[in-house]
């Protein structure tokens, strides 16, 4: 074989992996590494923000392919948590509510605004604990255990 048909057959036979070899490495540049669940705390003090908080962890959850993939806590308080008691909480809310409670997410109401409204974990909707050292104390707390800070 001459030199110059080696070269054709040499350059012919490499091509093919060198773009196989390219196309996986873009693929690994571009690909999220694994890191497991991915661990959420949304923050929630508005009143005006509430169904739109919760549209947004549904979408998160389902976005992430199920409750298996995430772990999300959601902290209210302040005006937010007067929608939570379960005598002013309006029935659509109350549902969504008790399906994510039902699906792993946590909620934390803060024990000030629990405090300044005279309330009890029995006064709001099921699944959600108190947060006694407040609910911002709650939240940075999460963020150095590596949760992701999200405030619609």
């Amino acid at each position: 074989m001459s030199i110059k048909r080696r070269t054709v057959f040499t350059r012919a036979l490499i091509a093919p992996l060198a773009a196989l070899f390219a196309g996986r490495a873009a693929s690994a540049a571009t690909a999220l590494p694994d890191v497991g669940r991915q661990r959420v705390v949304y923050h929630l003090a508005d009143t005006e923000k509430v169904m739109f908080v919760l549209g947004n962890i549904r979408n998160h959850i389902e976005g992430m392919g199920g409750p298996q993939a995430v772990d999300i806590v959601l902290v209210v308080h302040g005006p937010a948590l007067t929608l939570f008691h379960t005598l002013k909480a309006n029935p659509k809310m109350a549902k969504q509510v008790a399906r994510m409670s039902a699906e792993g997410v946590r909620m934390a109401a803060c024990g000030n605004a629990m405090a300044a409204q005279k309330l009890e974990i029995a006064d709001l909707l099921p699944g959600f604990v108190r947060a006694d050292e407040g609910g911002v104390v709650r939240i940075a707390k999460l963020q150095t255990e590596g949760y992701v800070y999200i405030r619609p």
